[in-house]
């Protein structure tokens, strides 16, 4: 990371590889849309890319490699809804990646993406984060600028978002737990 922020073109280049699968993996949880995930995971690695000199190690360049990927992300969410959405329900299986990898484990279904697409970007980001990433509630909020309580807030209305969606509108217990030290646990 250091001969990255140095100028090594090579360091660079072994950063980005190392770093496209997640950025990719948020991008196709925040963007939905295929196409519009792989736009977004290009502009978050040129901006990677060219803003990593301004890099200051005095945080997880994971954390800021996220920040970069959610901001592209959104920024195409946004493009996206400039634009006419298609509505037939075959568009929605086309979200899903052709040959999807290991980070695309988060939605076994079809029926959960396509509910994953209903949910509002205000709430889908953080839920993405911390199910997909695996990111504690505090990166999550220093990733999107919020305060932590807003992150455990938006992620309980996204959970409750996507039972509705789903016709299972009861609390069911949650799996994700976190204790106050931020290790992950099972009740």
């Amino acid at each position: 990371m250091a001969a990255a922020v140095a100028g090594d073109r090579s360091a660079l280049e072994q950063l980005l590889r190392a770093h496209h699968d997640s950025v990719r993996a948020v991008c196709f949880r925040i963007v939905i849309d295929r196409g519009g995930a792989e736009d977004a995971t290009q502009a978050a690695l040129l901006a990677i890319a060219r803003s990593i000199r301004r890099f200051k190690m005095d945080s997880k360049f994971s954390t800021w490699v996220y920040r970069i990927a959610t901001n592209a992300a959104l920024d195409e969410v946004r493009r996206a809804q400039r634009k006419a959405v298609p509505t037939e329900d075959e568009s929605l299986g086309r979200a899903m990646p052709a040959g999807a990898d290991a980070a695309d484990g988060i939605v076994e279904s079809m029926a959960l993406q396509a509910a994953l697409a209903q949910v509002s970007e205000e709430f889908r980001v953080p839920l993405v984060l911390f199910h997909l990433q695996d990111m504690p509630y505090e990166e999550i909020a220093e990733v999107l600028g919020i305060p932590v309580n807003t992150v455990r807030s938006r992620i309980s209305r996204a959970r409750q978002q996507l039972r509705v969606i789903l016709g299972n509108p009861g609390p069911p217990p949650d799996r994700h737990t976190q204790d106050p030290e931020g290790h992950r646990g099972t009740p």
